[in-house]
């Protein structure tokens, strides 16, 4: 079968492997879309932390079921998306329901071989049916479900004021998310174009671009009172420490994204302010049944947010181009 493998950073080859066969109480799939996550980039580039080379990358992942274990809720033929995150079911974690921080977590694509390739065959409690949806949508619901579960964990309600700081991908699902609980939202971004694609695509018109007067533009739009919710997707450290000044007193403030290192923060202001501080990480399958129910149901422009795709084949060749800025990637779809 056709596999693409990041033998190093910024090298993707193509390679020949033998088909898995379908193990004991798993489902064999025949990718046919993987989403090209932030994760996958930061993999070609070299600065994911957590994973050794070489890799299969892919993790955002739908196929149709080809094999299928006697008893299984999958049936052969159906549109399928993938839960990546391959937890033990044991540890503490796990028995309270909280798989998405399993202490020992294999997630495809980063700690093992994802779904850049032909198959994969995995357990089926990580195989679900895509009833309803599209295979371009079915690959689009565990990076929604990342936004999904950040609003979960923030208790979002009508009526709150909510500053998503990041406008990639990510940020993106928690603004669709927040806002389809009745959230004012309100992103904050350094890329003009990235501000644009939400206000055009996706009518979230409240925007912001990070420069020397967005503090007073934010201060401004909530009466100097600040966010009842901040949501960090950005990724940099620097943004992350920042983003504590925006969260208003007995506000709620969201870390979604993740560093390789330490961040402070005034604990003065901290506690001034009684500031609520969550992490928020991966997903958990409630979280992705929100999203297929919102995808159903059309709340969430899917259509829109995949801006780019390409063979799976061609990949190794065009692969680089995905990190140019100036193609204005939002999601890009890699078909199989």
């Amino acid at each position: 079968m056709l596999t693409v493998v990041c033998e190093a950073p910024g090298r993707l080859e193509a390679r020949e492997r033998p088909a898995p066969e379908r193990g004991p109480d798993e489902i064999l799939v025949r990718i046919r879309r993987v989403g090209v996550c932030g994760t996958d980039l930061h993999i070609f580039e070299g600065t994911q932390p957590y994973l050794s080379y070489p890799r299969v990358m892919g993790h955002e992942l739908a196929g149709i079921a080809e094999e299928v274990p006697e008893g299984s809720e999958v049936r052969v033929g159906d549109v399928v998306y993938i839960v990546p995150y391959l937890s033990c079911e044991t540890c503490g974690a796990c028995r309270s329901g909280r798989t998405n921080c399993c202490r020992h977590l294999q997630v495809l694509g980063v700690h093992r071989d994802g779904g850049m390739a032909d198959y994969l065959s995995l357990p089926r409690r990580f195989v679900r049916a895509a009833t309803g949806l599209s295979l371009d949508q079915a690959a689009m619901v565990e990076f929604l479900a990342i936004g999904a579960h950040a609003v979960r964990r923030s208790r979002a309600v009508a009526g709150q004021r909510c500053l998503v700081v990041g406008a990639g991908p990510i940020g993106i699902a928690v603004a669709l998310f927040a806002r389809l609980r009745g959230a004012a939202v309100t992103m904050l971004d350094a890329r003009r174009d990235r501000l644009a694609f939400c206000e055009r695509e996706l009518d979230l018109r409240s925007v912001v671009e990070v420069g020397p007067g967005d503090e007073g533009e934010l201060a401004a739009l909530t009466e100097g009172e600040m966010f009842d919710l901040v949501f960090d997707a950005t990724g940099n450290p620097r943004a992350m420490e920042r983003g504590f000044r925006f969260v208003a007193h007995g506000g709620t403030y969201v870390l979604v994204s993740i560093v390789s290192g330490d961040i402070s923060f005034s604990d003065p202001e901290f506690h001034k302010r009684e500031t609520s501080l969550l992490g928020s990480r991966n997903a958990t399958v409630e979280d992705f049944e929100t999203v297929v129910e919102a995808l159903r149901a059309g709340a969430i422009p899917a259509d829109r947010l995949n801006t780019h795709r390409m063979p799976l084949a061609d990949a190794p060749a065009s692969f680089a181009r995905l990190l140019d800025p100036e193609q204005g990637v939002v999601k890009a779809l890699l078909d199989v």
